[in-house]
């Protein structure tokens, strides 16, 4: 493979956090875990709510057409080559593998199963 992968990472966000800021911190921090080991098998990593947050700040509730945190990931994932879907329950990270399958995507399980880049020239 001489192409990187965007990779999507799927998992947590707001699930199991009652809305309690500092869990949902951490499933954030859990997410962006995964992003420096994508990086350095030569890929792009990605996380639906990197770009759904800023969105979120800058439209009011009304103006929301359903719940933008699984829209802005469904779009991204029209721009995705992978899913990587870390473990813990979470109906939006499965609403994505569900997606991606659908894409013809691969859906990894663990970082691992990413494929290492080798770039040619």
């Amino acid at each position: 493979m001489d192409t990187p992968l965007l990779i999507l990472i799927a998992g947590p966000y707001r699930s199991g956090t009652n809305g309690d800021p500092a869990l949902i911190a951490r499933n954030l921090a859990r997410l962006e875990e995964a992003a420096a080991p994508i990086y350095r098998r030569g890929h792009v990593p990605m996380i639906g709510e990197w770009v759904a947050l800023p969105i979120l700040r800058g439209i009011d509730e009304g103006d929301a057409d359903g719940d933008v945190m699984y829209e802005t990931a469904h779009r991204l994932l029209q721009h995705c080559d992978a899913v990587l879907r870390l473990p813990g329950d979470s109906t939006g990270a499965d609403k994505d593998v569900e997606i991606a399958r659908e894409r013809g995507l691969p859906v990894y399980s663990s970082i691992d199963e990413v494929p290492v880049r080798v770039a040619v020239g």
